[in-house]
């Protein structure tokens, strides 16, 4: 068995090798699709600071791993999937040195301090996207779809309320379902393309990388309080709606409540 089944006591997924870095593969492969609609919507800017975040974790963690005379782990390709999707969390318009003091927290201090892979007290990415979350303005501007965004130098973009700003507010947004699935917004990078995500996590569910339940109770749970709950007196439905479809909710379904590490043992 695999260091990660083993440490966490969990058998391999049905079907699945019992490898780590088949299953992070998946999750590589799986999350793509959402990596190229951002590419689409936002520019090679996004595919760059893609590379600068999933470098930097390799490099965080090989050269963690050396200074502390232990085995060589980036085979594993984990620290592929933390790069990804801290990267992917992001905004467009985010410095080049975002995603490398990002990495450095979620792969040194989340990942390595706790004994690597499989012991990590919650997700690496997640801690990496809340630590970027302390700097002002760093995480509140956001680039709309299909605005030009230079590889180098200042992103000239404005700070204008997300899907997800608005609905907090009780406001639905001026967008179609079809524009909420597909990304035609400002957000983070990965967290637009609804559509894209579904399909990788439908992916994953296939691979038997995951398991259902945890993203079905995830997004049922968010389905029921927004039913329940409507804002702004608008009609339940319409507001569950839009909820589900618009900023992250499926990128931390899939792709973060499942998590083996943080995510339950039992049923």
């Amino acid at each position: 068995m695999s260091e990660l089944t083993r440490s966490l006591r969990l058998p391999p997924p049905a079907g699945h090798p019992d490898s780590a870095q088949a299953m992070m593969r998946d999750v590589l492969v799986a999350l793509t699709p959402a990596l190229a609609m951002a590419v689409f919507f936002f520019g090679p800017r996004a595919l760059l600071l893609t590379a600068v975040s999933v470098v930097s974790c390799v490099l965080f963690e090989g050269a963690y791993r050396r200074f502390t005379h232990q085995s060589d782990t980036r085979r594993d390709l984990s620290a592929c999937v933390t790069g990804l999707l801290l990267a992917l969390s992001l905004p467009a318009s985010a410095p080049y040195w975002a995603p490398v003091l990002g990495a450095a927290f979620a792969i040194v201090v989340v990942k390595q301090f706790y004994g690597g892979l499989g012991r990590n007290f919650m997700n690496p990415a997640l801690a990496g996207r809340a630590l970027l979350c302390t700097f002002p303005g760093l995480m509140t501007t956001w680039v709309d779809a299909f605005q030009k965004t230079p590889l180098f130098g200042a992103v000239d973009a404005v700070s204008s309320p997300t899907p997800m700003a608005l609905l907090h507010a009780g406001a639905l947004p001026d967008l179609t379902l079809s524009q909420l699935m597909l990304g035609q917004h400002g957000g983070a990078m990965g967290g637009a393309p609804v559509f894209m995500l579904l399909l990788g996590g439908v992916y994953l569910i296939a691979r038997g990388v995951i398991r259902a339940r945890i993203p079905v109770a995830y997004i049922a749970t968010v389905a029921v309080l927004t039913f329940l709950f409507p804002l702004g007196g608008n009609d339940r439905l319409v507001w569950m709606t839009y909820q589900l479809f618009t900023g992250g909710l499926f990128l931390g379904a899939f792709f973060m409540a499942p998590d083996y590490v943080t995510s339950p043992v039992t049923k």
